[in-house]
Order: C-alpha cells, then sequence, then structure tokens
C-alpha cells in the first residue's frame, strides 16, 4: 500500500526550516508530507490526514476575544486552518495539531483561547526553548496517554496562548504541573490531538514520534 499522504501547514515565516523537520517525522511513521499554506493548493479530497503546525498566534476575532498589541498573526493562515480544521473534524480525518495547531482545533471546536496564558496559570513553568525542559502529565484513560504512554513526559513549550474553554466534542488530555492545558483529543473520532509542544523537534524520543506514527496509521 502507498505510504499516506499527510498535508502540513505552516507559518509564510517559519515554515522554510519547520517543515522539513515535521515531513522527517511524518517519514519514520511511514508516511509522506506536503507542504501546504496560504496561496497553495489545499484541498483534502487529496490527502489522508492533517497536521496544522506552530508559529503564528491566531487571531482572537476567530472566537470573540480582544486582540493584545502584543498579538503575531496572519489572518490569511487563520482563515485557511479554520477551514481545514473544522472540514477535517466533519469528515472524521486524522489530524494531529502542534502548538498553534493545537489551538486551531479548539477554535474549530467552538472553543477559546487564553492570549496570556502563564499570566494566568502563575504555577505553570515557562521555558522558550525547543529543549525538553517542561514536565507535561497525559490524563489518565486519554488517547495521548494510549499513544505515548502514562507517564509524565518532558517537552519543550515555545507558547504564549493556551486552550482556555475547551471546545464542543473535545477533552483535554494533558496539564503541566499548573493546570494549563498542554493537550486536547476529540472523543468520537478515530484520531484527532492537539499538543501545545513541538513534537518534531523531538525526534529522537521514541514517545514524541509516537505521536506522528499514530496520525500515519489512523490515515493509512
Amino acid at each position: 500500500m502507498r505510504k499516506p499522504r499527510i498535508a502540513v501547514t505552516t507559518s509564510a515565516r517559519s515554515g522554510w526550516r519547520i517543515f522539513p523537520l515535521v515531513a522527517l517525522n511524518v517519514r519514520l511513521g511511514g508516511g509522506q508530507a506536503v507542504r501546504w499554506g496560504a496561496g497553495r493548493p489545499s484541498q483534502l479530497d487529496g490527502v489522508n490526514g492533517l497536521i496544522i503546525g506552530g508559529g503564528d498566534d491566531i487571531s482572537p476575532e476567530l472566537y470573540g476575544g480582544t486582540l493584545h498589541l502584543s498579538a503575531r498573526i496572519d489572518p490569511d493562515r487563520d482563515a485557511l486552518e479554520l477551514r481545514l480544521a473544522r472540514e477535517a473534524l466533519a469528515r472524521n480525518m486524522p489530524v494531529l495539531g502542534i502548538c498553534r495547531g493545537a489551538q486551531m482545533i479548539n477554535v474549530a471546536a467552538g472553543g477559546t483561547l487564553d492570549q496570556d496564558a502563564y499570566a494566568n496559570h502563575q504555577r505553570s513553568i515557562r521555558h522558550r526553548t525547543i529543549l525538553p525542559r517542561k514536565r507535561v502529565c497525559p490524563l489518565h484513560g486519554s488517547a495521548l496517554a494510549c499513544i505515548a504512554g502514562p507517564e509524565e513526559m518532558t517537552v519543550n513549550a515555545l507558547h504564549s496562548q493556551a486552550v482556555d474553554r475547551v471546545g464542543t466534542g473535545l477533552r483535554v488530555a494533558a496539564r503541566d504541573e499548573g493546570g494549563m492545558v498542554q493537550a486536547v483529543e476529540a472523543t468520537g473520532v478515530r484520531f484527532a490531538l492537539g499538543v501545545q509542544w513541538h513534537p518534531e523537534h523531538l525526534f529522537y524520543a521514541r514517545r514524541q514520534r509516537a505521536l506522528f506514527k499514530a496520525l500515519v496509521e489512523a490515515a493509512r
């Protein structure tokens, strides 16, 4: 059987360096990655799964919030990924969200975001690095715990926003030591998972590669 084709959305600013890392993880999981973005062909009929990548902040206009002056947004990317996330969930297509992508899955399901997450979760430790420094606990009984194991994991963290109100049909799959949501997953679908960290940078870690492998297997 041919390798499942996995669409990967990326930032116009950083996609040139992030996509090769995501593509490597998809290939290690048995799939083939194709890069998407605003202005590129982006019809789900031509792929078997979707990864919504990290990068820019999501405009609060998408969930009824107020724009912070420090936010860096890309309206074209917002529109593209919101459409794709909604379509993927409606089609029961396997989807993995990375950092911003986890937040977009939540917004697509009608949820909201906390734009200043660390100010509102003061016991959560902020680590602005791609190195694994942040402790995250998968929730008992979650799909994430089944895929990557139920034990506490150490991941990286570059985000300032996080999931606030969880969207319809989603549930929290992991939190950090301060209670901040670090992963969400859909119920009643084959595979829909969003993680707040960047597993593409942790390709040397078996538990992080397992996320991509689970997506590819679901797409197969």
